[in-house]
């Protein structure tokens, strides 16, 4: 055995990894000993050890994976709640960075940095007009905390340089929350991270101010995070010492997650929205709630992950995220879809709309050995393949012509609703002083569709109007186009404010608690 083999097997076993005798760890080590002696050409030492490791974690399951050292950063920042910038949310317009929102009470806004200004130069570069992308933006304006970079902005006619201190940006997990009447409440999450739990609390404490007797809670798209926040947010509604999920694994003894706090929202009637791509932490959410019977979830059949994975620094400064154990919901419901067929399970959503699930409840099914019983009212709910509403909304496309389908692709909607937001903003928001006027006034009429429909020729000339595909998409079609103004105008809280009415899923719920399905369902009746 030569020196650096034995060295680096000692070491592994000195570390309780593996045992020196271990003919399979022997092999894996002879083989890259070999590489590196005796190989014809160079060897890429960096590149083909990590392909060792993908392909090694390919072999374990779908979300075990490998974080190179120069991505962990963006990895985590969602999961940490911030990363560290200067604090604007922007788009790229004709070749232009624009500013859409500074975001408040950060670096830039401090400055007085202006949602329509534009980025022309940074560090003295230019940056207009030479085909800058996203990721380079990023690249020039993040960095560490403390450090500065100075901007020249374009603001009308006048040009002001700025010298930026970098410092910490929240990235907010709860977008939007609005009363939707008198009594109803809206919360959209759209991840689990650090800071979830306080923002979901505060956004209950605000919505109860408001008069909110009945929440609806948003979890569509909601892919997961960490497994605490989903704790922490289910201890909002449920009361003291129910177990809301537990987890194990071969090297991880189980452990039970249980409420044990005083949650602000543990009596009124609760709805939460899920869909195919609801997944893990939102999938132990919905699934504290439906076992516990607390609320009805409404939508469609979640995305299907149970397992568990840990951030394990390597040293090098990437990182691994290994599956360490599987978690299941209060009544023992192990809530994985199968990945013994891996390219079937990255096709599951292409394959689950082909088979119809996304239209008719009828042609989902589950062995009775998946059938499990709530803990109050011992209803049927199912496991083995994510979890499965109480009451299922089934995909509405039929708005959806082939001219706003090629509309959508393009990314029309969004950069004319850019355009036209920074073109008007003076004048939108000197006649709308609120949103809530904005909402009830602004009008999406003759003149102003015309105006989008000539945008749209003149971006994409494939694109061809068709009077009979309007007439079917109309009114899709002028709602998104308002809400993407005003979420440009007002941030994401304005898309969601005047888009959920073409969501089928919140108007699912919404009619659920207005016309009494919530109170038939064999749910328990929160006083």
């Amino acid at each position: 055995m030569n020196k650096l083999l034995f060295i680096l097997i000692t070491l592994l076993s000195i570390n309780n990894c593996f045992s020196q005798d271990d003919p399979d760890l022997i092999r894996m080590y002879e083989v890259y000993s070999y590489i590196d002696r005796i190989y014809v050409d160079k060897v890429p030492k960096k590149e083909i050890s990590e392909a060792a490791i993908v392909a090694m974690l390919k072999e374990l399951d779908p979300h075990s994976a490998y974080i190179p050292k120069e991505e962990v950063e963006d990895a985590n920042e969602r999961i940490n709640g911030s990363f560290v910038g200067v604090g604007i949310r922007f788009n790229i317009l004709r070749d232009t960075i624009l500013v859409v929102n500074p975001v408040p009470g950060g670096p830039a806004d401090k400055l007085g940095i202006l949602a329509g200004d534009k980025i022309i130069k940074v560090e003295g570069n230019d940056v207009s007009g030479i085909g800058i992308k996203n990721a380079e933006v990023r690249e020039k304006l993040l960095g560490d905390k403390g450090t500065t970079v100075k901007v020249h902005i374009l603001r009308g006619k006048e040009i002001i340089e700025f010298t930026i201190t970098r410092d910490n940006i929240p990235i907010n997990s709860v977008v939007s929350y609005y009363m939707v009447d008198k009594t109803i409440g809206y919360i959209k999450l759209t991840s689990f991270s650090r800071t979830t739990d306080k923002e979901v609390d505060d956004a209950i404490k605000s919505l109860k101010k408001q008069g909110m007797k009945d929440l609806i809670f948003d979890l569509q798209g909601n892919g997961g995070g960490l497994l605490y926040a989903a704790k922490a947010v289910a201890d909002e509604f449920l009361d003291d010492n129910k177990l809301i999920v537990y987890s194990e694994g071969r090297a991880q003894p189980r452990s039970d997650l249980i409420a044990d706090k005083k949650g602000d929202f543990e009596k009124g009637r609760l709805v939460i929205l899920i869909d195919e791509s609801s997944a893990s932490a939102s999938e132990i959410l919905s699934g504290a709630i439906q076992d516990w019977d607390r609320g009805l979830i409404v939508g469609r059949r979640s995305f299907g992950k149970g397992l568990v994975q840990r951030p394990l620094a390597l040293s090098d400064g990437s990182q691994l995220r290994l599956t360490i154990a599987r978690y299941y919901t209060p009544s023992g419901r192990f809530i994985q879809k199968p990945y013994d067929d891996m390219d079937a399970y990255k096709h599951d959503y292409i394959n689950r709309y082909e088979h119809g699930e996304m239209m008719h409840q009828d042609s989902i099914k589950f062995p009775d050995s998946l059938i499990y019983k709530t803990l109050i009212t011992h209803r049927d709910v199912y496991g083995g393949g994510g979890v499965m509403p109480d009451l299922f909304i089934p995909m509405d496309t039929s708005e959806y012509s082939t001219y706003y389908k090629d509309l959508s692709r393009s990314g029309t909607f969004n950069s004319f609703s850019l355009e036209y937001a920074n073109n008007h903003r003076a004048d939108i928001l000197n006649k709308y002083k609120t949103l809530d006027e904005f909402i009830s006034n602004f009008k999406t009429d003759e003149a102003f569709m015309k105006e989008f429909f000539e945008y749209a020729a003149q971006k994409d000339e494939k694109i061809v109007f068709s009077e009979s595909d309007y007439e079917i998409s109309k009114d899709v079609m002028q709602i998104r186009l308002k809400a993407s103004i005003a979420q440009n105008l007002w941030d994401y809280e304005a898309f969601y404010q005047i888009f959920n009415v073409k969501n089928e899923i919140f108007m699912g719920a919404y009619n659920a608690l207005k016309n009494g399905t919530y109170d038939k369902m064999n749910i328990v009746k929160q006083k």
